[in-house]
This record gives structure tokens, C-alpha cells and sequence, in this order.
């Protein structure tokens, strides 16, 4: 007797366009770990290739512009994008390349500036960062972390003031919201503030400061986090806390891997029950 046909499911669909971390922790693979554990379909666009460990990024090799396009076409014209994360994209060629792919794309786009990896390693070239107003033209949320937020806007975002000043400067480069990132932020050190900043509403989320060493990957997982989390539905506020809970859980009980300080931990609660919707 013939078997039973399998049942399909329909995922929503989320796209990653970075570049690879060798070492697993961080850029595209964190994306894509982390948008599988949020129950979400993910894809990927590789800008570059990464050498990169634990301990730091060895070298790096961009694709050409054609490929990077041609990777974004292949997928644009198969499949039902959901929502759009952008990680490293290294020069100011690429970024125009993405910005320009993404002319016609009317979805949510998640935009990490990511400019320098934990280890201390350049990510961005500096010619590359006046090449960046496109994308935050197109940005749904940047997900700059404080020191990335004041190599931007020359702000560093440690007062309620300063968080304001930095906003106005991705509103006025046409970014619909920001959410300025607290974890690099001195304060008492018991607590993290994480702001989300619309030209209307200003909403913080207040966690304890985790003691953590092992926060690489800890960026590119936050911002697929609420990519993917906006893919399923979610309104940018619920998303975001989504994405921090994630986050902080990855941190709190980090992977002990490589001869470096460690990775965050995508695997956080697998075979103890934990499920995407309690994220």
C-alpha cells in the first residue's frame, strides 16, 4: 500500500543578506541558526567570506557585485519574502549593490551596521559608511550598538538626551525606527537599557546586565531575531522583545566552543522544552 503523503507546512520566509562567520557564531550562520530556532524559514545572501574564529577574523574575501545580485534575484524570484535582515556588508560596493536590490522590495528590512567584530576587527571599509544612507532609507529598524550608533551620528547614546539626538540622525537618513542598543552602555552594571525610538514613541527595555564573556554573535542574533519574529507577524515592539528575550537567553548559558572567550548559544533549550513562541 502506498504510504501517506507528507503534509506541507508554509514557514514564513526570511532572508539574510551578510556574510559568513567560518567559526559558526556570528553573521550568516547566527542568522540562519537563529531563525530555524524562531520557527522561521531562512535564506541567505553571502556578501563575504570570513576566516574567523573564536578569537578573531583572519581574512575576509568579497563577492563580486554580480554574484551578491544574482543571489538576491534567485531567491526574490522563487520565494515569498517575509522580512529582510542585513548584517556585515564589508564595502561601500556591496552596500550599493544590496541598496539597489532592494529598490523594489516592499517588506520589513532589519539593518545591524555592523562595523567592528567583538574581537576588535574592522567588518566595514571606511569608504563604505557615507554608501550606507540608501539602506537606512529602507530600513524598517537599525540595530546599531552604542559604539557603532556614535561612529554614525558622533553620539554616544548614554542619556535619554543623547538616545534622541542619535535617533534624529537615522530619522533624517529615512530609517522608519531604531533601536539603540544598551549592552556596551556603562551604568550602574547591574542593568542593560535597550531603546526603541520612532519619530513618535520612545519604549525601553530594561533587563539585568548578564556577566557574559562570551558575547559573540550576540549583534547578528538580535537583528535576525527580530527579523524573524516580524516575518511571523509581530508588531516592531512585541518583535524587538522577542529578539532581546533570545538574545539574553543565548548569553545566559553561552556555547563553550573555540579557544576564544566563547560563542552565544543558538542551542539554548533544545530537548528541554523550550519553544520559539516563548521567546
Amino acid at each position: 500500500m502506498p504510504g501517506t503523503p507528507p503534509d506541507p507546512q508554509t514557514p514564513s520566509y526570511a532572508l539574510t543578506i551578510a556574510s559568513s562567520d567560518s567559526g559558526g557564531g556570528a553573521g550568516i550562520q547566527a542568522d540562519l541558526k537563529t531563525m530555524t530556532r524562531l520557527g522561521v524559514y531562512g535564506g541567505s545572501v553571502v556578501v563575504a567570506a570570513t576566516a574567523q574564529n573564536t578569537r578573531g577574523v583572519e581574512g575576509s574575501h568579497v563577492l563580486p557585485a554580480e554574484s551578491i545580485r544574482a543571489q538576491y534575484e534567485a531567491v526574490a524570484d522563487d520565494f515569498d519574502i517575509a522580512a529582510v535582515k542585513l548584517g556585515m556588508l564589508a564595502t561601500a560596493e556591496a552596500v550599493e549593490t544590496v541598496a539597489d536590490c532592494l529598490a523594489d522590495y516592499d517588506g520589513p528590512v532589519v539593518l545591524d551596521p555592523v562595523m567592528v567584530a567583538t574581537s576588535g576587527d574592522r567588518l566595514l571599509a571606511e569608504d563604505a559608511v557615507d554608501a550606507y544612507d540608501a539602506l537606512f532609507a529602507r530600513a524598517t529598524l537599525a540595530t546599531p550598538n552604542a559604539d557603532e550608533a556614535e561612529a554614525l551620528t558622533g553620539v554616544f547614546p548614554d542619556s535619554p538626551t543623547a538616545v534622541s539626538e542619535a535617533a534624529d540622525w537615522f530619522f533624517d537618513r529615512g530609517a522608519d525606527a531604531v533601536l539603540l542598543k544598551g549592552g556596551h552602555v556603562a551604568t550602574d552594571g547591574d542593568t542593560v537599557v535597550d531603546t526603541l525610538v520612532t519619530p513618535t514613541e520612545t519604549t525601553t527595555f530594561v533587563n539585568p546586565r548578564i556577566d557574559a564573556t562570551a558575547t559573540h554573535g550576540s549583534g547578528c542574533t538580535l537583528s535576525s531575531a527580530v527579523a524573524a519574529r516580524l516575518a511571523r507577524g509581530d508588531d516592531l515592539a512585541d518583535a524587538v522583545r522577542r529578539g532581546i528575550e533570545f538574545t539574553r537567553a543565548t548569553l545566559a548559558e553561552p556555547a563553550d566552543v573555540g579557544e576564544g572567550a566563547g560563542s552565544v548559544n543558538h542551542l539554548v533549550g533544545v530537548g528541554d522544552g523550550w519553544t520559539p513562541d516563548e521567546s
